[in-house]
């Protein structure tokens, strides 16, 4: 078959600790990697009109023909993983690391080489466990179409690749607190549940400041139920406060 040559916005994907994964437990492993492809990673990558053009056993490589499908295809499965890995215990989660380049790439028989995909695989390689980097190209053609923040972490010399190559590291943190808090607020606020569920939003969003309007209100009523439940358990209702916290009006959601 005929090699031809397109530009295209190329997304690499691996799954963090494959190999203690696969260690520890190889069956439950191999299941939850199943069911979260079929579950979320397929149905993301069709939604957004991506074309998966390979797996290997602890990544993938898929195509899009626009930088916008590409980066919501991803902040969706990250999205996706962090509410799955939310009840599962920390050696049994499974995170991806996603790295995504636009360039031109070379398409034969199905699969894509070149420079463009090389700098997708080392990008995913600089990822975090559930994060995105992505290429300043990447960044800048984002701007504005997206409703997300970008952390510069400056250039990068990237192994094989003969450039430096900007970097800009995508917030998680803030995007799924803006997707998922009013989900959680309504769905997980009751007895049993807001202990596990409030703590992941705490430890995941500490280092941000919460957001103006309906989240804002939200976050504080979850915060708010958070540490009366945990003063009730310590020392009965009404006699302790969490010295951490401001307290917040369920009224306006502003500190007192």
């Amino acid at each position: 078959m005929t090699a031809t040559r397109r530009l295209a916005a190329i997304l690499a994907a691996d799954v963090a600790g494959y190999s203690r994964l696969i260690g520890a437990d190889e069956g439950a492993t191999l299941r939850a990697l199943n069911a979260v492809r079929a579950e979320l990673i397929d149905p993301a990558i069709a939604a957004h009109n991506g074309r998966l053009v390979k797996t290997m056993d602890d990544g993938l490589l898929v195509e899009f023909s626009s930088v916008v499908d590409a980066l919501g295809c991803a902040t969706e499965v990250q999205a996706g993983l962090a509410e799955r890995n939310a009840a599962a215990s920390a050696d049994k989660r499974i995170e991806l690391r996603i790295g995504i380049n636009v360039g031109d790439i070379v398409v034969e028989d199905g699969d894509i080489f070149g420079d463009g995909v090389n700098v997708a695989a080392r990008l995913e390689a600089l990822a975090q466990p559930g994060g995105i980097c992505v290429s300043a190209r990447v960044q800048e053609d984002a701007a504005g179409k997206l409703d997300l923040a970008f952390e510069d972490i400056g250039e990068q010399a990237l192994k094989n690749i003969t450039r430096p190559v900007r970097v800009y590291r995508v917030a998680m943190a803030l995007h799924r607190r803006s997707k998922i808090t009013v989900h959680r607020c309504t769905d997980y606020v009751g007895p049993g549940s807001i202990g596990r569920r409030i703590q992941f939003i705490l430890d995941g969003e500490q280092n941000f400041q919460p957001v103006t309007g309906d989240d804002w209100l939200c976050y504080s009523v979850i915060v708010e139920a958070f540490w009366s439940r945990r003063r009730e358990r310590q020392v009965g209702p009404r006699h302790a406060t969490d010295p951490r916290q401001p307290q917040h009006s369920h009224i306006s959601g502003r500190a007192q």
